[in-house]
């Protein structure tokens, strides 16, 4: 498996993998197609502005794009000082359970490590109960919960 910076070729496969990150049940109160969207949004942007302190990556398992991560740079409400978040995480159903994922976090890991951030954040719905139990193997636990009240 090898990872390496996203190119512009990779545009269209990444922004296909949106797809990916909803591909369990979602709150009620959104559509698939709202999430998937906004993910197409925010990668698009990406390769449209190349940011410098944004990075995304392409894993390739056995000569094939297999997934990709988004890293952005936020500052924390608390401290505020700068750290690294995961935006986004997918791998292609065909590369699933073959250690992707965790070659795409641990790549992230370094990249927020090298770039001085002392934690990397990142969101999962609460009903992607398999991604929460991915993070949570991999040693991230829960800070907050986020609650949506619909107003309509």
């Amino acid at each position: 498996m090898t990872i390496r910076p996203a190119q512009p070729a990779d545009r269209d496969f990444v922004l296909a993998l949106a797809d990916r990150l909803v591909s369990f049940e979602v709150p009620v109160f959104r559509s698939k197609e709202e999430f998937a969207d906004g993910d197409r949004r925010a990668l698009a942007a990406w390769f449209d502005r190349l940011p410098d302190d944004e990075a995304l990556f392409i894993a390739e398992l056995d000569g094939h794009r297999a997934g990709c991560a988004y890293l952005v740079t936020l500052v924390d409400f608390f401290t505020e000082r700068p750290h690294a978040h995961l935006s986004v995480l997918a791998v292609t159903a065909a590369a699933e359970g073959r250690g992707v994922g965790s070659a795409l976090l641990d790549y992230c890991q370094a990249w927020a490590r090298q770039r001085g951030s002392d934690h990397l954040t990142l969101n999962a719905l609460v009903t992607n109960a398999r991604a929460r139990a991915f993070y949570e193997r991999r040693g991230f636990a829960g800070e907050y919960l986020r609650y949506l009240l619909p107003l309509k």
